[in-house]
């Protein structure tokens, strides 16, 4: 199945995966979020082909994630900056950050995170934006929502989706917003 194919699917898990799931991307937006703007930053951070790198950030660009600016004429030079699109990815990367700190950094974690806000480490978690509880498989069940259709790459999901009708509905009566979408 190629990329194309996934952003086409009636699942956002897919669209994403479709623009970001590549180990490259995903390390060119961690150094973004990091502070590395510059091209030449980029290359030597990640030790990566100056064509493998151009490739990426020119998909990231497509998918409207990163913006590039000029920040010198002669020559032509360029600095990547991440669209309100890309720094929504913030989390995701957060998300991928913990996971491997939890289950692969057998000799410790690489780095450590400290929120501003309070100056203590933290690790990144996933709460519920009602009451703040941590979300995890257990606590969430999942209804269809406006966008989700019976198509492939999505058929069983869409039938276990839709055989929850009555429970979608039942939560939109009791929560004016609708299910699947957020404020």
């Amino acid at each position: 199945m190629n990329k194309d194919r996934f952003a086409d699917m009636s699942c956002s898990v897919a669209r994403t995966a479709a623009l970001i799931a590549d180990p490259w991307a995903l390390l060119v937006l961690r150094d973004l979020f990091l502070g590395l703007v510059r091209f030449d930053e980029l290359r030597r951070d990640l030790d990566i082909a100056t064509n493998v790198l151009a490739d990426r950030l020119d998909r990231l660009r497509a998918a409207g994630l990163v913006v590039r600016e000029p920040y010198q004429q002669r020559p032509v030079r360029h600095e990547y900056h991440l669209t309100d699109a890309g720094r929504d990815l913030y989390g995701v990367v957060l998300s991928l950050l913990a996971w491997g700190d939890r289950h692969l950094a057998v000799d410790g974690v690489p780095m450590r995170l400290v929120h501003r806000t309070c100056g203590q480490p933290c690790t990144p978690t996933v709460t519920c934006d009602h009451c703040g509880e941590e979300l995890v498989d257990e606590a969430v069940e999942v209804l269809p929502g406006p966008g989700g259709r019976d198509a492939p790459g999505t058929t069983v999901v869409a039938r276990k989706l839709f055989g929850a009708r009555e429970r979608a509905a039942d939560a939109c009566e009791s929560d004016p917003r609708e299910v699947g979408t957020r404020p």
